[in-house]
């Protein structure tokens, strides 16, 4: 008897995660467990962008921001940055935000801006949120300090995004790779609603937006072992008043980091 009891128990729980998805009740928990933590890196993210802001100039403007996270990667944030630069589209800012953890010396180009939060949040979210808030742009993209783009990314994306009709969002494919540079898979999923409620395929490293309220991160404390990411979340929040599609074309090389900082894949 006790036995079918537990089915039962479990009958409403498996009739909501292929309903909405089980990524979707993770989120749902999380934002009723974590919540707490939400308000107080929401008033650290207020006040480093005010105190950031405070020391530039002007906000840095172009057609396409692109965020850069980083915490002591000196080596690979060069890098990073440098694909960053590299890129076709010339009319970008590149926005890099250290996690308190200081800044390596960076190329030499009025395109490039690099702050530093005064103390580490180990909160990939907020970190970018301050990139996003610092800068003015008609769209905005993403790249972590240990990947890097193909030179045609902002390209392809633009493309697509300036179109007749075209979408809000876009992300194109992922080429993963090992720590010795051998390639893992392509990772290239067009997007689904559905889908993405039970799949983990979405990545900011390959998204480009165009700004508006619904682009930011949520200011969760997610630990390694919290589910989903902030990627996800964000591109799933993003398309329920935003149309994303997919460019099923590799332009990321994602390592494969098993020493990430923020998540683990």
């Amino acid at each position: 008897m006790s036995g079918v009891v537990r089915r039962v128990a479990r009958a409403p729980w498996t009739l909501l995660k292929a309903l909405f998805g089980w990524l979707v009740l993770f989120e749902a928990r999380n934002k009723v467990l974590l919540a707490p933590t939400a308000v107080r890196l929401r008033r650290i993210e207020n006040a480093e962008t005010r105190r950031l802001a405070a020391g530039l100039p002007s906000p840095p403007s172009a057609l396409v921001a692109t965020v850069i996270a980083t915490h002591r990667r000196p080596e690979a944030l060069c890098a990073a940055v440098r694909s960053a630069l590299d890129q076709t589209v010339r009319d970008q800012v590149v926005i890099v935000v250290d996690d308190g953890a200081g800044l390596p010396e960076l190329p030499d180009d009025p395109r490039l801006f690099a702050v530093s939060l005064a103390r580490n949040t180990g909160v990939a979210g907020v970190v970018r949120n301050v990139g996003i808030r610092l800068s003015r742009s008609r769209y905005v993209a993403f790249l972590d300090d240990d990947n890097l783009w193909e030179p045609d990314h902002l390209e392809r994306a633009l493309a697509v995004l300036e179109s007749p009709g075209g979408p809000d969002g876009v992300y194109t494919a992922l080429r993963r790779v090992l720590a010795d540079g051998s390639e893992r898979d392509v990772l290239s999923v067009p997007y689904d609603r559905r889908r993405a409620a039970r799949e983990s395929f979405l990545d900011t490293n390959a998204f480009v937006g165009r700004r508006s309220r619904s682009l930011y991160f949520s200011r969760l404390r997610r630990t390694p072992e919290v589910m989903p990411r902030e990627d996800w979340e964000l591109i799933h929040r993003y398309a329920r008043s935003h149309r994303v599609l997919h460019v099923p074309h590799p332009t990321v090389r994602y390592l494969v980091n098993p020493a990430s900082f923020y998540t683990r894949w």
